[in-house]
């Protein structure tokens, strides 16, 4: 049926929209089927098409419309005939990812009219592949033509097994019926190729639009561009269907030192240069009320001068000499206006789609790009731009892809089959629609493609991230076994022991340096770690050894040495590091914004514990204060794990007992917080109950008997180590982001820190119903308690249910600390008074809060929830006046009871 009024308009579309229903049920293989029938049909009758398109309008060559229609259809089928397009397009089983195409619905074509058959074909083709219907609204002037190239297309999609009505269009095109079709709430999109206003009623019709802009295409000759390839190619653009192609040039901007070589390579080429008289009588042609003139659009040579009154058989004079123009109009292939202006009052500056070309002179290349961009801004904002160079002169190139705002930049090439893709670069997507970013008002800025025409469904299903076990390469361990192990570095020149003054001044270090003598390893001493490193001391040591040039660094002492040594081997390898980037939070570690080289290059890393607690010799952890703010910074990265470690509890066997007790409850923390940890795995549940039987056993004979007892100050020393490959894996919980806080402001032993704090985060982790959980755990519900409850059932502490057991674990840790002769609360530790602790607990929270361990807590917390954990830790309290909740630790508080 005809189309010519609204009640018409209403019966197609719902023809159009039972037609694409049927449509959205075929596959892959009907839908490539009818795609490539339809595009053999329009491509066998391009010739008919580009007649009739140049009849109708009276614009453009039959010949280069022949080559568009052959464009639309042949390439646009062979660019896309192997794209999915229909269903499942994309489907990764490893990562449970499934991408679905749906096609949009219904789609309003707006066709121009200087491409009225291609442009028809080309939307036509891009629908079918996607299982749309469309509904073209042609031109008023070019109706005929548009109706026939898309009654091809339908027609073959029919008989290929499309639904009928696939395809439709207005008979009569009007601006009431346009407007009403782009309203209609069955469109579900509006490809828009048309003149500026046109293309903003698409944008103000309510419906998603893909629009295309204006064009004024600039093209920049450079000093070094090849001059006749750089001519020839703007030539065969601009002339290209009579310069109706939006991509197609519109100016020349030369450099100053090659401006007349251009020039008479322009009039060798066949190029007519306007005189003043000639430029002015055009211009007065160019534009109409201020807008481009119509009756301009895809004219020849020869009718614009004749529009014009401009006389093509004249003689002007050229370099000096009397020089006869050629002397048949047709001849001349494009009009040339040399101008200056780039503003409104100066026509030449307009997009023309027309055989004229505005030419300007720059006096060097950064001003001829600054001339490009103002032009482009001036009229054809994020469509296209050209430059002709020497491809070697990349410093330019990439001035002009940074200044140039348009969506296409293209490089030693015809602007016009440059833009439309597929010819002059096969991996820029063949469109005879051009997208032109936000510059230009648009939703897209790349060449409009098949995918821009589908709905894509992810399915996404859940998957846990890889995990790995990360440990040293090379772990010794057994009394007595550091000369032994030592000889691993027979190969090795210079070494660079790192420890603190204690141990130095104790003659420890004589256990090393005598095999490095009998090795015939040199070394040198940093023995001036202090206890929680600070950057100012890392970098007094790295000073010395950036000096020295060592092939091993060997720390050896306890946390702070081997922290210290490891942010020193860094930066002796890799002195471009940035302390704030490897400080830098991160979520997941394998995701983190900043990633640290590899080690190892320069230097093997060798850590040596004398302490038992920090378990450093095995982790990829560093914690060193920033002095100049006074924080503490816990570092993470796997590069930073040691490549040996040596574990010998010979060198245990005199801790003071302090240290031993402060020490083997910072192990005991590691071990629980790495069970319950949201990263916590099979490869690490059996190291960190082995730590925690092991510490429970040990711990009170290590820190009564001293050096009497060998065997236990050997076992805690292993659980030390053991709950360190752990955590490495596991990592650790609020406990630790608590205690690094109250230990970097109130100076409290690390270790005694997370002695104060363990049992009110038990408590606070152990429950079914958190307020917040982590965002991505290893277990796919809260387990917390339960997980509690296995420590318990592994140290056989008794109990019936998972809170009894909880509890049971609880009064463990609290008796063990009691044994180690631990202070119990924060209070009795401190020196200064509650005023003081108050003042400064809200300040430790939010920064607890944003430790980089508290992302691995089984709860995730508010900054409130730490606040409290701290004061119910300073009072010793089990909980507040104001709990969590009120079966202890379920929900946030809002009051804290003890202010």
């Amino acid at each position: 049926m005809r189309v010519t009024n609204l009640e018409e308009l209403e019966q197609l579309i719902q023809r159009v929209k039972a037609a694409q229903d049927v449509f959205a049920t075929y596959t892959q293989q009907q839908v490539d089927h009818i795609f490539k029938k339809a595009a053999q049909a329009a491509n066998a009758q391009r010739i008919p098409l580009a007649k009739m398109a140049v009849a109708e309008t009276g614009m453009g060559i039959v010949e280069d419309k022949v080559i568009k229609n052959h464009f639309a259809s042949e390439y646009i089928y062979n660019k896309y005939k192997q794209e999915r397009t229909c269903g499942v397009i994309e489907d990764d089983k490893s990562f449970g990812i499934q991408k679905i195409a749906e096609p949009v619905g219904i789609i309003a074509g707006i066709v121009p009219i200087t491409n009225p058959t291609s442009t028809t074909i080309f939307k036509a083709l891009i629908s079918l592949k996607t299982r749309n219907a469309i509904i073209f609204s042609p031109h008023p002037r070019a109706p005929r033509c548009t109706m026939e190239a898309a009654k091809i297309v339908l027609d073959a999609a029919v008989a290929a097994g499309a639904p009928e009505d696939i395809i439709g269009w207005i008979d009569e095109p009007t601006v009431e019926l346009s407007k009403a079709l782009m309203q209609h709430s069955e469109v579900k999109l509006i490809l828009a190729t048309g003149g500026p206003a046109m293309v903003r009623a698409a944008y103000s019709s309510g419906h998603p639009s893909l629009g295309v802009g204006a064009g004024n295409t600039p093209a920049v000759i450079d000093s070094s561009a090849d001059i006749q390839t750089a001519v020839s190619s703007i030539i065969l653009s601009k002339t290209f269907d009579n310069g109706m192609i939006c991509a197609s040039e519109q100016s020349v901007i030369v450099v100053d030192s090659v401006y007349e070589q251009v020039k008479q390579e322009f009039i060798r080429r066949g190029a007519y240069l306007l005189s003043e008289e000639e430029k002015e009588k055009l211009g007065n042609l160019v534009l109409k009320d201020g807008r481009l003139n119509p009756a301009i659009v895809g004219q020849s040579v020869e009718s614009l001068a004749s529009l014009a009154g401009i006389d093509l058989k004249r003689v002007a004079i050229a370099n000096g000499e009397e020089r006869a123009y050629c002397p048949l109009p047709t001849s001349y292939k494009v009009l040339v206006a040399e101008v200056e202006e780039i503003s409104s009052s100066e026509p030449f500056a307009h997009e023309k789609l027309s055989p004229i070309l505005a030419m300007y002179r720059a006096s060097n290349y950064h001003e001829a790009v600054q001339k490009a961009q103002k032009l482009v801004a001036f009229g054809g904002p994020g469509h296209t731009a050209a430059l002709y160079t020497d491809p070697a002169n990349l410093d330019d190139i990439v001035y002009f892809e940074n200044t140039l705002k348009t969506a296409r930049l293209l490089i030693n090439t015809p602007s016009s089959q440059g833009a439309i893709g597929d010819l002059y670069n096969f991996k820029l997507d063949p469109s005879l629609t051009l997208g032109c970013g936000t510059w230009g008002g648009n939703t897209v800025s790349d060449n409009v493609a098949p995918h821009h025409l589908l709905n894509i469904k992810t399915v996404s299903e859940r998957r846990e991230n890889m995990l790995w076990f990360r440990v040293p390469p090379k772990i010794y361990f057994k009394y007595g076994c550091l000369p032994v192990a030592l000889r691993e570095l027979a190969d090795k020149k210079r070494a660079f022991i790192v420890t603190d003054k204690p141990l130095f001044n104790l003659g420890i270090l004589d256990k090393v340096t005598r095999v490095l003598d009998e090795l015939g390893v040199s070394y040198d001493i940093f023995h001036d770690v202090e206890p929680d490193p600070t950057l100012s001391n890392v970098n007094q040591g790295l000073a010395l050894l950036r000096n020295y040039q060592p092939d091993v660094i060997i720390a050896i002492g306890g946390g702070s040495p081997m922290d210290a040594a490891k942010v020193m081997w860094l930066m002796y390898e890799h002195p471009e590091v940035e302390f704030e980037g490897l400080a830098m939070r991160f979520m997941d570690i394998r995701k983190r914004v900043y990633e640290l080289p590899a080690l190892g290059q320069k230097a093997t890393m060798v850590a040596i514990p004398t302490t038992s607690g920090t378990g450093s010799e095995v982790t990829p952890f560093a914690v060193v204060t920033d002095d100049s703010v006074g924080v503490k910074y816990p570092l993470a990265d796997y590069a930073l794990t040691p490549n040996m470690a040596i574990v010998d509890p010979e060198l245990v066997l005199s801790m003071p007992k302090k240290l031993t007790a402060y020490g083997g409850l910072d192990a005991l923390t590691h071990a629980l917080e790495a069970y319950v940890s949201v990263l916590a795995t099979e490869f690490t549940e059996g190291l960190a109950l082995e730590a925690i039987g092991l510490l429970f056993k040990y711990l009170p004979r290590s820190y009564q008997n001293g050096a009497k007892d060998p065997e236990a100050k050997e076992k805690v020393h292993y659980a030390a180590t053991i709950a360190g490959m752990a955590f490495a894996n596991a990592f650790l919980g609020v406990c630790h982001s608590m205690a690094h806080k109250l230990g970097s402001t109130f100076h409290v032993p690390h270790g005694l820190a997370n002695a104060l704090l363990i049992s009110h985060v038990i408590r606070y982790n152990a429950t079914d119903i958190p307020f917040k959980q982590a965002i991505f755990p290893q277990y796919k519900y809260p387990r917390a308690k339960e997980r509690y409850a296995e420590i318990a059932d592994y140290l056989k502490l008794g109990g019936n249910t998972l809170e009894e057991k909880v509890e049971k674990l609880v009064e463990a840790v609290e008796n063990l600390k009691r044994e180690v002769e631990v202070p119990a609360t924060i209070k009795e530790t401190l020196n200064e008074t509650e005023q003081e602790f108050y003042a400064k607990v809200e300040e430790m929270a939010e920064r607890a809060f944003d430790d980089q361990c508290t992302g691995a807590n089984p709860r995730y917390p508010l900054i409130g929830d730490l606040k409290e954990l701290y004061i119910l830790a300073y009072l010793g309290c089990q909980k507040s006046a104001a709990p969590f909740h009120e079966e202890s630790y379920a929900t946030p508080t809002t009051e804290l009871a003890a202010n």
